[in-house]
């Protein structure tokens, strides 16, 4: 049986390479849209991956990229006005006829949030869910543990893991996990999750004393964690280049986690 092709925006990311990964691991075929050509695009094409390159926010391009394939892992862009993009992403996948489209959304997802990117995020969980014969299915993972190792020189270098969020617990989840369950729901027949949200996370509630406490283990060295005021992760992200937007964003969801908006593990 001839396995569908399989779209994946977002590929040179985090997720995207992940579930690239995870996808080729099992030999399926897979096109990546990239925004061009570099050392990360050339990775994936040793690997096997058909390269696409597009604006997430051109329709057309975006048709192009999408024409052929059958499948798609949507990951939604940390940008302001994420929505037109999204929008342009719709249209290509009704006119290129995919069957499935598997989003990346957030546990928080409202119309209502005090975050604007959350609030479209909430908006494009509508919008891809009334696509004319696509088979919508939420992926919905929560806190990235690559967020929280962000800070990891501190641990390593200082014996410091600076944490924002209290005696607070979540279980967070690693990139490549999200990668193996990302790509089962895309390798498997999206009628059986068309319509479904589902919420990955990692195997434990840890609090930031418990991180610091298995950084520790892996650093080699007592770590101690501490107290991380907003200013001071604003100054760090800026010292990382990390988007301004995207560091708003951040300190946002430290709002949402303090609230207990996060605890729950899913087994």
């Amino acid at each position: 049986m001839t396995k569908p092709k399989i779209l994946v925006t977002g590929a040179t990311g985090k997720t995207g390479a992940a579930v690239v990964a995870e996808l080729r691991k099992h030999d399926f075929p897979v096109r990546a849209i990239v925004r061009k050509e570099d050392a990360r695009s050339n990775a994936l094409r040793k690997n096997g991956v058909e390269i696409a390159i597009a604006d997430m926010y051109d329709p057309e391009q975006l048709y192009i990229a999408a024409k052929g394939t059958q499948r798609a892992y949507y990951l939604p862009l940390t940008r302001p006005y994420m929505i037109q993009a999204a929008n342009a992403f719709a249209v290509a996948a009704h006119e290129a006829k995919l069957e499935s489209i598997v989003q990346m959304s957030q546990w928080t997802s409202c119309a209502s949030h005090p975050t604007a990117m959350t609030r479209q995020t909430w908006l494009i969980d509508r919008v891809f869910s009334m696509i004319p014969g696509v088979a919508h299915i939420i992926f919905n993972p929560g806190m990235f543990a690559d967020n929280f190792l962000r800070l990891i020189d501190f641990a390593a270098l200082l014996g410091i893991f600076p944490t924002l969020m209290g005696d607070s617990k979540c279980a967070p989840i690693s990139n490549e996990d999200m990668g193996k369950a990302a790509g089962a729901l895309l390798m498997d027949d999206p009628v059986k999750h068309a319509g479904k949200s589902y919420r990955p996370t990692g195997t434990d509630l840890l609090s930031g004393k418990d991180m610091a406490r298995i950084v520790a283990k892996v650093v080699g060295h007592g770590v101690k964690s501490v107290h991380l005021p907003p200013w001071m992760l604003r100054k760090v992200a800026r010292q990382q280049n990390l988007d301004p937007y995207q560091i708003y964003v951040l300190l946002q969801y430290v709002v949402d986690k303090n609230k207990e908006l996060f605890p729950m593990k899913v087994a």
